[in-house]
C-alpha cells in the first residue's frame, strides 16, 4: 500500500480509502451489508494496508457508523486507522436535525462519536449541501470541535467552489482550523469539478479524495449499465439514473472496456486507475460489496495508463454544462 499527505496536513492516509455506504442495515438499501456480512470487507481492507475508511451519520440511519465502530474495534487500535465521516443530511424529525447551525453540528458530532465508539473523529466533512448556510458560523463552530479535540480535521463533499471558497479563506484569514480535504464526486464521465473546484484545491493543498471514481458502476462493463444491470445497487440507484447515461457516457466506457481488454484487467480497474492519475488526487473512496472488490481496487494501484490511452478516453468525454 502506498500512503500520501491529507492535502498539506502531516496526517497520512492510504492511496485509497474505503467507503462504509455499503456498510450498515439492509433496511436501508437492500443492498446494503450487516455486520456479519461487512466483517470480512472491512478485515480484508485493513490486511491489504487501507487505513482510511469513510463513512456519515446518514448511512442506514446511523448503522454504518455503529457497525463500522464496532467491527474497527475489533481489528484495530484507534491511533492506526483515519476514521472520516460526514454530517448535514437529516437525522430527525425537525427542522434543526440537519445542515450546520452551531446546534446540529454539535449535536451530531456526539452522536456519530457514540455511534463509532470513539473520542475522536479524524476527519469531519460537510455532505449534501445546503446554499443556505450561514458560512461564517458554520466554519466557527467546526473550529470549536477541533478546538474540544472531538475533531481533528475538516473537510467538505460537494459545495459549490465560489462558497467553498469564500469559507475556506474565512477560516484562513481569521486563524481558524481550515479545511485539509474535498470529498467531490469525479470519474472519467463526470469532471465538472476540474472548472473551479479541483484547481482552487491543487492551488491551496487542500486533498481530493473524490467519491464514485468508478461511476456507481458504470464504468465496470456493459452489464452494469443501459437498464442491463441486475444488481440491486443499481436497481435502487436512482441518482445514478438521473445523472449517467448520455451518449457521450456510454462513448467513455466503451474505450474503458477496450483498454481493459487490451490490458487484460477490469473496466473498472481502468476508470479507478484514471482518476488516481489526474493532477492533486489523494486518496479516491470506493465501495465494496465482497471481499474480491477490496482486492480488485488494491491491485489497480500496480496500473499506470499510458498517456494515448488517457487522451482516448478524455477524447470521448462530453463536458456537462454549466449550471446557470
Amino acid at each position: 500500500m502506498q500512503y500520501v499527505r491529507l492535502g498539506v496536513s502531516n496526517l497520512k492516509v492510504s492511496r485509497l480509502a474505503l467507503g462504509a455506504m455499503g456498510i450498515g442495515h439492509p433496511s436501508w438499501r437492500e443492498w446494503v451489508l450487516d455486520a456479519g456480512g461487512s466483517r470480512p470487507i472491512v478485515q480484508r481492507a485493513l490486511d491489504l494496508g487501507i487505513n482510511f475508511i469513510d463513512t456519515c451519520d446518514y448511512y442506514s440511519d446511523g448503522q454504518s457508523e455503529l457497525v463500522l465502530g464496532r467491527l474497527l474495534d475489533g481489528f484495530v487500535k484507534r491511533d492506526e486507522i483515519v476514521l472520516a465521516t460526514k454530517v448535514g443530511n437529516p437525522m430527525g424529525k425537525g427542522p434543526n436535525a440537519r445542515g450546520y447551525s452551531r446546534k446540529h453540528l454539535f449535536e451530531a458530532v456526539d452522536a456519530s462519536l457514540k455511534r463509532l465508539g470513539t473520542d475522536y473523529i479524524d476527519l469531519y466533512q460537510t455532505h449534501i449541501w445546503d446554499p443556505s448556510t450561514n458560512l461564517e458560523e458554520m466554519i466557527e463552530a467546526f473550529d470549536a470541535l477541533v478546538a474540544s479535540g472531538r475533531v481533528l480535521y475538516l473537510g467538505i463533499t460537494d459545495m459549490p467552489a465560489w462558497q467553498f471558497a469564500k469559507a475556506y479563506f474565512h477560516q484562513k484569514l481569521r486563524g481558524l482550523a481550515r479545511f485539509v480535504a474535498v470529498q467531490n464526486h469525479y470519474n472519467p464521465i463526470w469532471r465538472e469539478d476540474e472548472r473551479e473546484l479541483m484547481p482552487l484545491c491543487r492551488e491551496e493543498g487542500i486533498a481530493l479524495i473524490p467519491y464514485s471514481p468508478m461511476a456507481r458502476g458504470y464504468l465496470c462493463g456493459p452489464q452494469r449499465r443501459a437498464g442491463a444491470s441486475e444488481t440491486a445497487r443499481w436497481r435502487s440507484d436512482d441518482y445514478a439514473h438521473k445523472i449517467y447515461g448520455r451518449p457521450s457516457d456510454d462513448a467513455v466506457a466503451q474505450v474503458v472496456g477496450e483498454i481493459a481488454q487490451a490490458r487484460g484487467c477490469e473496466p473498472g480497474q481502468v476508470a479507478l486507475a484514471w482518476t488516481l492519475s489526474r493532477p492533486g488526487i489523494t486518496a479516491p473512496i470506493f465501495g465494496a460489496t465482497r471481499v474480491e472488490h477490496v482486492d480488485t481496487a488494491v491491485k489497480t494501484l500496480e496500473i499506470r495508463l499510458e498517456a494515448a490511452e488517457v487522451t482516448k478516453i478524455d477524447a470521448a468525454y462530453a463536458p456537462r454544462p454549466a449550471p446557470k
